[in-house]
């Protein structure tokens, strides 16, 4: 397709039809953001009624690391777009169909089946980085069973920190602080593992924890500038706050020295640009004083990015639409604000929420219910968002926002 130069009408043979391979939360906003463009958008996911679902002009239950089941489904539909929203896919076969076709037609991958592929898994990215790039990152190991864990920790000492190869939302996630912690985080690690079929069974990353300061998302925006040539854009820095690898409050701008601040847009400017194409990239950094070291980086909207719904004149939902539609892109800040999680707290289908007038009642805030038709304890079901002059005062708005939030039974 490349650079578009016309969008068509959706649901008419001129439509620009776009698929999400994911349709969560951050899914659903960028088909909104789409659709706002003028595309038809075909959501689809593992499960029926996801929240991208409820708005997509059209949507599909696959098992997305089913490569024959993706394949038949890019044929069926013919979308001029394919844009994964989610890691557990069987990029294989994008990457496949990127460079071959599907029965005549050739879609193009967001930001291109390359990125789904290496981001999906930990070691791709990481080897990447740092043995491609060149780019500081924590010492690490690769391990496929509890003596080869127990060997790289032997090589990278306590403490550390044990992940699966392929997990999101800090499932699978341990911080370990003594040969205490090894078995347990052994056996959380095989418990939290995703699509392990498509990986070495069990492989996981061990790595040397950075007594950082504060991490950061520098969002990057990979879109056609003035010049007609892809240029790298970025928003203003986003802190935020992870509770076993889960983002649980984020906030923009977070405050940086003017060198870890330049030396966080090198790296991701280095690390996106390999990964080529078009579309935001939400990149992962920790910061200690003018130190700055990559940790990962996700080739579409990031979680921590929902604060974006508040402080920027373009969400990242928005600079993403435009940025894959080829459209120009703005990053500038708004205003200060920040963003809470709100989580489900009860395992229950079909939820209620009360306390939502309470919320809005807080200066300056908004809230986004996501809609998802089932309910966990720590099931993220929300977010509060809110700005205010600083980002101290927005974060204590967004969580006090948060907190008026009550999911309940809706029987």
């Amino acid at each position: 397709m490349g650079i578009n130069k016309r969008i068509g009408t959706p649901l008419s043979p001129s439509a620009t039809r776009v698929m999400l391979l994911g349709c969560g939360e951050l899914g659903k906003e960028v088909i909104i953001a789409l659709q706002r463009l003028g595309c038809e958008v075909i959501g689809v996911d593992r499960y029926a009624d996801a929240p991208g679902m409820q708005v997509a002009h059209r949507s599909h239950v696959v098992t997305m690391t089913d490569g024959a089941a993706l394949r038949a489904l890019i044929e069926k539909e013919k979308p001029h777009l394919v844009v994964p929203e989610i890691e557990a896919i069987a990029t294989a076969t994008l990457v496949e169909i990127e460079r071959n076709g599907v029965a005549g037609h050739f879609p193009e991958f967001i930001p291109t089946a390359r990125a789904a592929q290496l981001t999906m898994n930990r070691e791709g990215i990481r080897r990447l980085a740092a043995e491609e790039l060149g780019l500081p990152t924590s010492p690490y190991r690769f391990a496929d069973s509890l003596a080869e864990l127990q060997a790289a920790i032997d090589t990278i000492g306590f403490p550390c920190v044990v992940k699966p190869v392929m997990s999101s939302s800090g499932k699978g996630q341990s911080l370990l602080k003594s040969q205490a912690d090894v078995q347990a985080a052994w056996d959380y690690a095989q418990a939290g593992g995703r699509v392990a079929h498509l990986a070495k069974p069990g492989r996981v990353i061990v790595e040397g924890f950075i007594d950082f300061d504060y991490e950061i998302t520098p969002l990057t925006v990979r879109a056609v500038g003035a010049g007609g040539e892809v240029e790298t854009f970025f928003c203003e820095p986003i802190g935020h706050v992870q509770v076993k690898g889960d983002y649980v409050e984020s906030w923009q701008p977070m405050a940086m020295t003017p060198d870890a601040l330049q030396k966080s847009r090198d790296i991701a400017r280095a690390i996106t640009g390999n990964l080529g194409g078009r579309g935001i990239f939400g990149v992962e950094l920790f910061v200690k004083g003018d130190h700055v070291w990559f940790s990962e980086v996700s080739p579409r909207p990031h979680d921590t990015g929902l604060v974006t719904l508040a402080t920027q004149r373009l969400s990242e939902f928005e600079l993403h639409a435009r940025a894959i539609l080829g459209l120009p892109v703005d990053t500038s800040l708004r205003r200060p604000g920040a963003s809470a999680v709100i989580y489900g707290g009860l395992a229950e289908k079909g939820v209620a929420f009360e306390g939502v007038a309470e919320a809005l009642q807080v200066p300056e805030s908004d809230l986004r219910l996501f809609g998802k038709p089932e309910s966990f304890v720590k099931r993220r079901m929300g977010v509060a968002v809110a700005n205010a002059d600083t980002t101290d005062e927005a974060r204590q708005r967004a969580k006090l926002a948060a907190s008026l939030v009550q999911p309940v039974t809706g029987k």
